[in-house]
């Protein structure tokens, strides 16, 4: 039994079976595309930017704690399963989690774009099996 709690490992697949089973859902990061080398128009900004969206699950969103929130702008908290994060950051090339989210230009959840306000990590004995984000809808939901 004390081999559990010492296993990294056996939090992460604990945190994805509660994050599946409480009505885990899947939502979209919208990530920046890869820049073209030799672009010029790319280099003297004249490009569209490109965004790619790629799915993150299991998350499961709640309303953010009063604590948190403390302007008029409506704030949800979105739980994230690391095995899928660190699934992406290996994929898209990022070295580490907070280096993927803050390249992130948000979370698209049905068709709205959040922010990403912040984003903390729960960790056992240093390594990460949940992340929490901060999101924030546009002021445009708001009202």
């Amino acid at each position: 039994m004390a081999d559990l709690l010492i296993d990294s490992g056996a939090t992460a697949r604990t945190a994805d079976v509660l994050l599946r089973g409480t009505g885990g859902r899947s939502v979209l990061l919208r990530m920046p595309a890869q820049a073209s080398a030799g672009d010029v128009t790319e280099q003297l900004g004249l490009a569209t930017p490109q965004f790619q969206d790629v799915e993150l699950a299991p998350v499961v969103f709640r309303s953010a704690r009063a604590i948190v929130v403390e302007a008029k702008a409506a704030r949800w908290e979105m739980l994230v399963s690391a095995t899928a994060v660190e699934a992406l950051v290996g994929s898209l090339g990022y070295g580490a989690a907070e280096s993927l989210f803050g390249a992130a230009f948000g979370v698209l959840v049905d068709g709205v774009l959040m922010t990403v306000e912040s984003t903390t990590a729960a960790e056992v004995r240093g390594a990460a099996y949940l992340y929490r984000l901060v999101l924030r809808a546009p002021l445009a939901q708001v009202v």
